[in-house]
């Protein structure tokens, strides 16, 4: 279980600035440190004051490479190398001359020579600035590669989002002219009361789906609440002929799941259920967790395939017990590819049709709760509750009226 903490880490690197100097500071400070005890235990308090000063030359010089490095790093490899050599090369010669004048300040009476001195202190003056280098490119190394990886995030998210809003923005176009041509038969038709109910459904169907970006999640609740505002809407056409009924588990009312997910599944079995048949069909929706995984499944009573069902062909078949199973157009299509956009491999899409008929689609994603994307677990889920809805039409519009809208859908 993850644990909220009570402030947000920052990352070291947020701030390259402060980054480099802390590192600067804390990396000479631990290395006078060093410097520092091992004077102590061999030479007494007196060159401590040697250590100091070989220590500040040591840090400043570094400061002068920062700068060389920084010009160099992205200059081509051939280039960055060669002077980076010879960089470091005067560099540390300036530090072993310094170093070693001040040995020959505080030590007069010594018996080396200025050039023995100066040889002597070359090997740790080159390893400190040479592996402050290494450091220096290793880490401004990770920070490039770093900085490449969340642009290239970046724009992956980018051209995922921009591909979820097209595939999205494929079905209200799709939906509003079907809805527009019926309310325009209804004008047609002098139906003036049923027209501007319609209009009605149609703003509150609109503004409920607008409210959310087109890449977003919503959830199952907030998708079954649009969806019976798109099946109302649907209903004035119909009127008995489209019967719905909902079986959604109440455990699985908080999952998450990309919106309008479920709209042009019902428009499918509407087109292809309800409206090819005088006595109309019904459309069953119904939702449940499975292990860890919410299964989906929306199913109409009309003819299928296996009965002379015409439904255009795309993406895989299903072979078991329910026989063959050919698909839809372009709405089923659609869905797919959001499933494939939203969970790669991650998901189950499967069209069936029973032996007795009816036309099925099965979809499986994994179940994330709202509560788990703050960090909490989903509570155990309970046993199915069964609602019921639709009947005769009570709406305000003559029966002929509407039944004509029917047969032309």
């Amino acid at each position: 279980m993850a644990v909220l903490l009570p402030f947000q880490p920052t990352p070291f690197f947020a701030d390259k600035n402060k980054a480099f100097w802390n590192l600067q500071i804390a990396g000479w400070g631990g290395a006078a440190l060093l410097r520092g005890v091992s004077t102590l235990a061999n030479q007494g308090w007196e060159d401590l004051v040697r250590v100091l000063i070989t220590s500040i030359t040591g840090f400043s010089i570094s400061l002068v490479l920062a700068v060389i490095y920084r010009q160099l790093i992205n200059r081509k490899p051939f280039i960055t190398w060669i002077f980076t050599v010879l960089s470091l090369a005067l560099a540390v010669g300036l530090y072993a001359f310094i170093d070693a004048w001040v040995i020959w300040l505080y030590r007069p009476e010594s018996n080396a020579s200025f050039a023995q001195l100066v040889l002597g202190v070359f090997y740790l003056d080159m390893t400190l600035l040479g592996t402050w280098s290494a450091l220096y490119y290793a880490i401004n190394f990770f920070l490039q590669i770093e900085e490449q990886a969340d642009r290239l995030e970046r724009l992956q998210a980018q051209a995922t989002g921009a591909q979820l809003a097209m595939l999205r923005y494929q079905l209200n176009p799709h939906f509003l002219f079907n809805t527009l041509n019926s309310i325009s038969t209804l004008v047609l038709l002098k139906q003036t009361e049923p027209a501007n109910a319609m209009l009605t459904r149609l703003s509150a169907f609109l503004r409920h789906t607008l409210v959310n970006e087109p890449g977003g999640r919503v959830t199952l609740e907030e998708e079954i609440e649009t969806l019976k505002l798109y099946l109302d809407i649907e209903r004035m056409r119909f009127e008995e002929r489209l019967r719905t009924e909902f079986r959604i588990e109440p455990s699985v009312g908080k999952a998450l799941l990309p919106s309008l997910l479920l709209q042009p599944l019902v428009e499918n079995a509407i087109k292809y259920a309800v409206s090819p048949q005088e006595e109309g069909a019904q459309i069953s929706i119904s939702a449940r967790l499975v292990g860890q995984r919410l299964r989906i499944t929306v199913a109409d009573s009309g003819p299928g395939l296996q009965n002379g069902g015409a439904r255009p062909n795309f993406g895989r078949a299903y072979t078991g017990g329910a026989g063959i199973v050919s698909s839809t157009g372009v709405g089923l299509a659609n869905i797919r590819d959001r499933l494939a956009q939203a969970y790669g491999e991650d998901h189950v899409f499967e069209t069936r049709t029973p032996a007795q008929g009816g036309f099925t689609v099965v979809i499986e994603i994994p179940f994330v709760a709202e509560e788990e994307e703050k960090n909490t677990l989903p509570k155990p889920h309970a046993p199915a509750a069964v609602v019921t809805s639709a009947a005769p039409s009570t709406y305000p519009a003559e029966g002929p009226a509407q039944r004509e809208l029917g047969l032309r859908a």
